[in-house]
């Protein structure tokens, strides 16, 4: 779920949510633990953007208690992605679908205080300037799902950008339904919007631009007598999935940092994909103390929401 996307009431709402999951899952509520993966708040955040992200963070436990869950556990989605790496320090860099986050994370918490960065582009403009470049060529589609398949199977990021477009490397692919599709250049200047926004109208800061500002933070802040903590740079979602980015972004680091910055920086792909926050939370859900150190049981959240418990539970 992504913050704004439940209206009001919140509370009805979250229910049908989590008892349809439930229900599909055929899991009973009582019977298993729950980790939530909470998208990042922007350190920047008006206090009313900040006050609607705790608003929400708190009715997802009202609710489940309400659904009488044994406990709960919240954790920030950024750093679930980089305990699927097998990290606890590090940047983590999450192309979402309507932005990117770039989070700075010390030991398995978010340095919030050193600057979380986001960017103003996801998944959604990648895939968005690769329909409107297929159109400028001619080529029908029936629907975005065809414009995003595509692009997860032929799309790349280039390691030059301009000698790249002196070349000519076409390839196919046959999405069900609909046929073959032949792309050309589109497969590389579709992602190369995530670097430099303007060639697709967007304004935004560059992705490499935002990382590095990151890095720069953290090695001004000196919050740890190691260094090296800020130079592992982890991408995740399925956009971050596209070959060639992770070797791009660091070229492109390189450049922008001063050398006893970059020196040893190392940016590595999504180790599973789309579904690295859910890797993560498998990880530590299978950690010995995960029910004592990390969550809130069932005896918490009665004394903390009983007075807004609903007077109807579900029956299973």
């Amino acid at each position: 779920m992504e913050f704004g996307n439940i209206e009001s009431p919140m509370h009805s709402r979250l229910r049908h949510f989590f008892t349809t999951i439930y229900t599909r899952m055929q899991v009973k509520p009582p019977t298993q633990p729950i980790i939530v993966s909470i998208p990042i708040c922007h350190s920047d955040d008006t206090e009313s953007a900040r006050a609607s992200r705790r608003q929400l963070r708190e009715a997802i436990y009202a609710v489940l208690a309400d659904l009488n869950a044994p406990s709960i556990c919240a954790v920030d989605q950024a750093v679930l992605a980089l305990y699927a790496s097998k990290r606890t320090s590090g940047i983590v860099v999450n192309i979402g679908f309507h932005v990117t986050s770039v989070v700075p994370i010390l030991r398995g918490k978010v340095m919030r205080e050193v600057g979380v960065e986001i960017v103003g582009q996801g998944a959604l403009k990648v895939t968005g300037f690769l329909r409107e470049l297929m159109q400028q060529r001619g080529i029908a589609f029936e629907s975005l799902y065809t414009v995003r398949t595509l692009k997860e199977k032929l799309c790349y990021v280039a390691a030059d950008y301009e000698a790249e477009l002196r070349k000519d490397n076409p390839a196919s692919f046959e999405v069900a339904g609909e046929g073959w599709f032949t792309l050309s250049k589109e497969r590389f200047q579709a992602a190369e919007i995530l670097f430099q926004p303007h060639i697709g109208g967007v304004r935004a800061m560059g992705l490499h631009r935002a990382v590095a500002l990151c890095v720069d933070h953290c090695a001004a802040s000196e919050i740890a007598i190691d260094d090296g903590w800020y130079k592992t740079v982890v991408l995740t979602g399925g956009t971050a999935c596209l070959p060639g980015l992770p070797e791009r972004l660091e070229n492109e680091l390189r450049k922008l940092l001063e050398p006893s910055i970059s020196d040893g920086i190392k940016v590595l792909p999504p180790s599973h994909g789309a579904d690295s926050a859910w890797f993560g939370a498998k990880l530590i859900s299978n950690v010995s103390t995960f029910l004592q150190a990390w969550c809130v049981d069932k005896k918490q959240l009665r004394q903390r929401y009983r007075r807004n418990a609903s007077p109807y539970p579900i029956a299973w």
